[in-house]
């Protein structure tokens, strides 16, 4: 409906004898792909609560959508885990001066305690990793009292955002 219908409506109602519920802007509703706008509701109905008079206007806001994660995959998890200690072992020797004798502790803390329990407990494929595995590496690593703790969870949490959603989606896909 135009403006200029509107304020005649409003106009023939008399504003002092007028109710408007509307909200102030459409709301952001985020998917899977993209951001849709909802539309808002708008109700005119007269002031009295005459509730046999229909309302002049309705729109109606469409209900959000709902996307619900998939339950991890112990087989994903176990290939994933693999995966990772042998690409985390290439990228850690870059630097072994910084690891020493024990980059392969540091590897199997990464690797086998934290990654490989997130991927078999609560990754669910894209929109579900989280930072909390590589900060619990980080700690992890410190409290053992080895070296690289740092290099080693970024490092870890780099290759987590660049392969861990892709090798989910090739995964689901070939299923």
């Amino acid at each position: 409906m135009e403006l200029r219908q509107l304020r005649l409506t409003m106009a023939l109602y008399n504003s002092s004898h007028l109710s408007i519920i509307s909200p102030s802007a459409p709301a952001k509703i985020p998917t899977f792909n993209n951001l849709n706008l909802r539309t808002p509701t708008l109700f005119l109905y007269p002031h009295r609560h005459n509730h046999s008079l229909p309302p002049i206007l309705t729109l109606r806001a469409n209900p959000p959508q709902k996307y619900i994660y998939p339950d991890p995959i112990p087989e994903f998890a176990e290939a994933e885990t693999q995966k990772f200690k042998i690409e985390l072992r290439k990228k850690l020797l870059e630097d072994e001066d910084a690891f020493g004798d024990e980059i392969d502790q540091v590897i199997d803390i990464c690797a086998k305690q934290i990654l490989h329990e997130f991927l078999l407990k609560e990754y669910g494929g894209p929109g579900t990793l989280l930072v909390e595995p590589f900060t619990f590496m980080l700690i992890a690593i410190k409290d053992n009292n080895l070296p690289g703790a740092a290099l080693a969870a970024r490092t870890s949490l780099l290759w987590a955002q660049n392969y861990l959603d892709c090798d989910w989606q090739a995964w689901n896909s070939s299923s």
